[in-house]
């Protein structure tokens, strides 16, 4: 049975689950929007050590980086244009090779080219995280983004995080401006 969460909340992930290899599904629709180009959001996960940052690029998930060197975090492709039901994009975590300096996995989504095209999460709807176990497709949790996010263009929308020898996920839905540039420099990469 999944378990739907709110901004804030923190949920165990393996504890009790026998969760191996999760997935990380995230989900949008577009409103109405009649700017010409078409909308294009971006999932990404940044590695975190304790320090708080990301060591180097490698920790950088996303579409021009799709799989962490200890095959722990793999991101299945991008999706241009988030059509038809569903997850949108997805990223697999494997939790046994996550690295033992990994604290914290965040997962962000960004909207490509934003500025330029004058598009944000505003004109974004329905959108959600969800973490379902590979094995038997069972979802665990649902975390939908309901607030109104009308100059932000980059997203944290959770994180996975260390806990002992566990895992936990930490609804955040924290909007940023400045696009993928942002995110960056705050994990400690440059843009």
């Amino acid at each position: 049975m999944s378990i739907s969460l709110v901004k804030g909340q923190k949920i165990d992930l393996t504890k009790g689950n026998d969760l191996k290899r999760g997935v990380i599904g995230l989900g949008w629709d577009i409103n109405n929007y009649d700017g010409g180009d078409e909308f294009d959001l971006d999932a990404s996960a940044f590695l975190v050590s304790t320090s708080g940052k990301a060591e180097n690029d490698l920790d950088f998930i996303f579409y021009n980086n799709l799989k962490h060197p200890s095959g722990s975090v793999i991101h299945t492709g991008d999706n241009r244009t988030g059509e038809g039901e569903g997850d949108d994009e997805q990223i697999i975590i494997e939790f046994a090779k996550i690295p033992t300096q990994i604290d914290r996995i965040a997962i962000t989504v960004t909207i490509h080219d934003a500025v330029n095209r004058k598009q944000n999460f505003g004109q974004v709807s329905n959108a959600f995280v969800r973490v379902f176990n590979e094995e038997s497709n069972e979802e665990l949790l649902r975390y939908d983004l309901t607030e109104d996010y009308s100059v932000e263009t980059a997203m944290v929308v959770c994180e996975l995080y260390r806990h002992g020898d566990e895992w936990k996920f930490n609804a955040i839905g924290s909007g940023f401006q400045g696009g993928l540039g942002a995110l960056c420099r705050n994990y400690g990469l440059d843009a």
